[in-house]
């Protein structure tokens, strides 16, 4: 038993190490990109439209990337600024579980169908949860 854990450990260790190199590109892009797009911008995007707001807000999300813990700050700011609730929940969640600054390295490590599948996926439900989010919140 010990020398197969030993065994993992190692396999596992020399896996991550060979990825290293592949993070470190994924986080530069990040912050380039972060440090690209001024907050400005989504501002002036969003044209208080249901459907549009939604779909522009998961879609400028999947192109930046940022951290949940970050979003918190960005989407008050945004909604202070005047931009629409649905336009700053479809762009938060998109921003979060979507990732074409890191698909590269996705699509190396978990493979390109998946990587293409799952951000797919996070796309659409974006939107889905961003228009839900709206509907329930008028509700109460």
């Amino acid at each position: 038993m010990n020398k197969i854990f030993k065994n993992s450990f190692k396999k596992a260790l020399v896996d991550i190490l060979k990825s290293l190199p592949m993070i470190f590109g994924v986080v530069f892009l990040i912050s380039l990109a972060n440090s690209i797009i001024p907050k400005e911008f989504y501002l002036k995007i969003f044209q208080n439209n249901f459907l549009i707001d939604s779909f522009i807000g998961s879609f400028i999300g999947s192109i930046s990337f940022g951290t949940p813990m970050t979003s918190y700050i960005l989407g008050g700011e945004l909604l202070s600024q005047g931009v629409s609730l649905i336009a700053v929940t479809a762009f938060l969640v998109s921003w979060v579980t979507v990732g074409l600054i890191q698909f590269p390295a996705e699509a190396v490590m978990l493979g390109k169908k998946f990587a293409i599948t799952r951000n797919l996926l996070s796309f659409i439900f974006a939107i889905i949860v961003a228009i839900l989010t709206v509907l329930i919140w008028s509700i109460f």
